[in-house]
């Protein structure tokens, strides 16, 4: 029987985002990598590189355990709700629904995915700081409940709802003024923010919303940001959110749902030590419950939305080595065959992975290396001085973690083609993004024939 990988310590198989690989990593005999009962590297050559693998086990594992602890320690009703810009398919929407998830979705194209993955229309949400009609009319009748972000979000609905339709369901963003200690791209809850109304401007807000007579106003949301290893700043966010339900209550709005977001980081390298998921429902669950019983508030249902927590250590990349560079005192290059534009967030964001060779990933490391990617950019560059054995040419490195803001950032920069994504679980493997080839790249081109007369 194969023995479970010790590439790295398995801290909790309980809270999959405090664990490098997806929980079901292991070794064969032969000590090669395997993950959902399937040999990566076989993987590779079945269904070509640069290639993403998820991990069905570890997803569902990351949805029960957001779902027990909801149940655990919040006395009231909770939804959980996937943060799909992590992620968005179909396979994933439809496995988030079959768990009991609801979906956040920031875009027509996430919102059509998740409709058609199975996800239903009344445990979705809408976000966006600046929804087209298409994207409000779409999520209004499918039953979308529709986050307010803005003023354009109110006077475009006012249009766009038909007078004797059934109301709009809103729910309200602000921005609570606190931040957390992540990077400041993904700072979401601070006041500079171009996310949600300001705390000043809310209870204004709220009396304008009263007046309206196509919409009900059914919940108050807000986000702290994202990777993010402490705990306080969620139960200061708890008091804020239980003062604006009091407000909206106050004012009359039928206030049944709290959404505070997401925003629990994951560990992409050995020093990461995130909180697991259960401790973060626990501390959140714990502070809105007692906020809203020092206020005599009715208890809302209780919202989260995971993205990263829920995907990304599910995820992995395989490339296949290429050609190699060695400048003598200052550092060697290994390429490999794909880059930037399958994981664009060492370039953007400076973000650490951890990575192995899937057929040797107990070989004792020979030398430090930078793994390069293939795009004609000096700063596509995926991973900064990692140790590794001696590689060749055609091996097989496995980078970890990257479930999220991978292939849902992904672009074709160099006109190259973006990868395909398979499921594994028991042994099985089943493809469920299908790869780009060079000619589909080729389809929204246009010769426009009228112009090419003038040359």
């Amino acid at each position: 029987m194969a023995n479970r990988s010790p590439y790295e310590p398995f801290r909790d198989l309980s809270s999959p985002n405090r664990n490098i690989c997806p929980v079901t990593t292991e070794l064969d005999g032969s000590g090669r990598l395997m993950v959902g009962g399937c040999l990566l590297s076989q993987l590779a050559e079945r269904y070509d590189t640069p290639l993403y693998v998820l991990d069905r086990q570890t997803l569902r594992s990351s949805c029960v355990a957001y779902r027990e602890a909801l149940k655990k320690y919040y006395p009231g009703e909770s939804l959980p709700l996937y943060a799909s810009k992590a992620n968005s398919s179909l396979i994933l929407s439809n496995l988030v629904a079959a768990e009991g998830f609801g979906l956040d979705a920031v875009s027509e194209g996430e919102l059509l995915t998740a409709l058609r993955g199975g996800v239903p229309g009344e445990r979705i949400v809408l976000h966006g700081n600046n929804k087209s009609d298409r994207e409000l009319y779409l999520a209004y009748k499918n039953g979308v409940t529709i986050v307010i972000d803005n003023l354009h979000d109110i006077e475009r609905l006012a249009n766009l709802v038909p007078k004797e339709g059934n109301p709009a369901q809103l729910m309200l963003r602000f921005t609570p003024g606190i931040e957390c200690h992540t990077h400041e791209y993904i700072r979401t809850g601070h006041l500079d923010s171009k996310f949600g109304f300001d705390l000043d401007d809310l209870e204004e807000v709220l009396l304008e919303l009263k007046k309206s007579n196509w919409s009900v106003l059914n919940g108050l949301h807000a986000h702290i940001g994202s990777q993010i290893f402490e705990l306080d700043p969620h139960r200061d966010l708890a008091k804020v959110m239980a003062e604006a339900l009091q407000m909206a209550r106050k004012i009359g709005h039928p206030i049944k749902d709290l959404n505070v977001g997401g925003g629990l980081g994951i560990k992409y390298i050995e020093s990461d030590d995130p909180p697991s998921i259960q401790n973060w429902v626990e501390v959140v669950a714990k502070a809105v419950f007692e906020e809203c019983l020092s206020r005599d508030l009715a208890l809302p249902r209780l919202m989260c939305e995971p993205g990263r927590s829920l995907v990304a250590n599910a995820g992995l990349t395989l490339y296949q080595v290429g050609s190699q560079k060695d400048i003598p005192g200052l550092k060697k290059y290994i390429s490999v065959d794909g880059g930037m534009s399958d994981n664009p967030r060492p370039i953007t964001y400076q973000s650490f992975y951890s990575a192995c060779l899937a057929d040797r990933p107990l070989d004792p490391t020979e030398e430090t290396v930078t793994i390069a990617g293939k795009h004609c950019e000096s700063g596509d560059v995926l991973l900064k001085e990692i140790a590794l054995p001696s590689c060749k040419s055609g091996e097989i490195l496995a980078v970890f973690g990257t479930g999220a803001y991978n292939s849902s950032m992904s672009s074709n920069y160099n006109r190259i083609p973006k990868p395909a994504a398979v499921m594994v679980d028991k042994g099985h493997s089943a493809l469920v993004q299908r790869r780009e080839g060079p000619e589909d790249l080729l389809r929204y081109d246009i010769f426009p024939e009228a112009f090419l007369e003038l040359m």
